[in-house]
């Protein structure tokens, strides 16, 4: 029995291994979003490759930096996601990078939530099915990524002959359980006492029970839920977006623009705001344009990292949210908060502001190890809101 585990433990790939191949192979540069199933491999590329490396702002962009350097050195760059972010990189692959168009050669590293026959989370259940598929469709060959140095240098010498020959993409698919632990080392300074938990916890306290809410992808919505189901456990209120990254704010316009009389409030996070930040362009414009969205109120939780898949830091703490929002055409209730009390009163402030209005709280990272998920489906959860936004 110990010799199986002994084994079991040892099958698992080392980051640096496979950093150390792809380094040798001429792909030290690397653009991307990080991914839990890719957390140690992007963990281990955040503290290796220093100025090497571009956390970017998603997927689609990564490929199109990737393009860039390209242009600019002849390399080959490796561009690392999660297969949500797939999405994300078809226009600028099928319409960039294919060897139909300007022949980009670049390395995919994707991690492989939803892979048949594996539990996850529902909302990685159609896209874990259809990656294979929507690699197809794009015309890029792709390989699993083996554990053993044997298994990577022939996929490696396979992928470097595809872009000798084809000069277009190659894809490399990471299943769970890939990469050997390994822990950040360089990660940004944080000395914020506030907890995002603690944060939304306040923020769900001081606003009004026929509010609405919309809260992002990965820990905050898990730790919405966990209030709710502490306290009154009404979960009708919320809108957990538990996929779709980055796209909560968006929903939430779509719900203030049809029930102007309710309070929606968005409890974003720094990465996810970033993600798809020309939304607050579409906030400002509709506002200015139509004199609408009164009753739309945005939060964003920062923490300056992807804390949901490791912690690799985002640009957050060195962008100012206020002044883009406002020059985007929002209100900025206040500087960025990092106190309960101060909050609880920007909250209220917030409230009986004429929307758009934002506001940023600044926030430590990490989140309880205890930390549950939402016991109801995303099915449960769409009719529960539909219901209570019908009321």
């Amino acid at each position: 029995m110990l010799r199986t585990v002994q084994r079991r433990l040892c099958s698992k790939l080392p980051a640096k291994v496979f950093y150390d191949k792809l380094e040798s192979k001429g792909m030290d540069h690397f653009f991307g979003v990080p991914d839990s199933l890719l957390k140690d491999l992007c963990g281990y590329i955040t503290d290796a490759a220093g100025q090497k490396n571009v956390c970017t702002a998603n997927e689609g962009s990564a490929v199109a930096m990737a393009a860039g350097h390209h242009f600019a050195t002849g390399d080959i760059p490796c561009v690392y996601m999660q297969n949500s972010g797939l999405g994300n990189t078809v226009n600028p692959i099928l319409s960039l990078a294919h060897e139909r168009v300007y022949q980009i050669p670049m390395l995919l590293v994707i991690g492989w939530r939803g892979e048949p026959g594996k539990k996850d989370e529902p909302q990685h259940a159609a896209q874990g099915e259809l990656t294979p598929a929507i690699l197809d469709s794009c015309h890029i060959p792709y390989r699993v990524l083996p554990t053993t140095a044997e298994g990577i240098d022939e996929v490696l010498t396979e992928a470097t002959e595809h872009f000798a020959t084809k000069s277009s993409p190659f894809a490399v698919l990471v299943k769970k359980g890939t990469f050997e632990g390994y822990k950040l080392q360089s990660k940004t300074v944080n000395n914020y006492k506030l907890t995002r938990e603690e944060a939304i916890k306040c923020i769900l306290e001081e606003i009004d029970a026929a509010d609405a809410v919309v809260s992002t992808t990965g820990m905050p919505s898990r730790e919405v839920f966990e209030h709710r189901a502490g306290t009154d456990k009404d979960h009708s209120r919320d809108f957990l977006t538990v996929g779709g990254m980055g796209h909560c704010s968006q929903i939430a316009v779509g719900i203030a623009m049809n029930k102007p009389e309710k309070q929606v409030f968005v409890i974003d996070g720094d990465g996810a705001a970033i993600m798809h930040m020309g939304g607050l362009t579409t906030v400002g414009g509709l506002a200015k344009q139509r004199g609408i969205l009164k009753n739309f109120k945005h939060i964003i939780v920062n923490n300056g990292a992807h804390d949901s898949v490791g912690g690799q830091p985002t640009v957050a703490f060195d962008i100012d949210f206020g002044k883009i929002a406002e020059g985007s055409g929002y209100t900025v209730v206040s500087e960025p908060v990092t106190t309960k009390k101060d909050l609880r009163a920007a909250v209220v402030k917030m409230r009986a502001t004429p929307g758009p209005c934002i506001m940023e709280v600044r926030v430590k990272r990490g989140a309880r190890s205890d930390l549950g998920r939402p016991t109801t489906t995303p099915v449960q959860n769409k009719e529960a809101l539909m219901s209570f936004l019908g009321k």
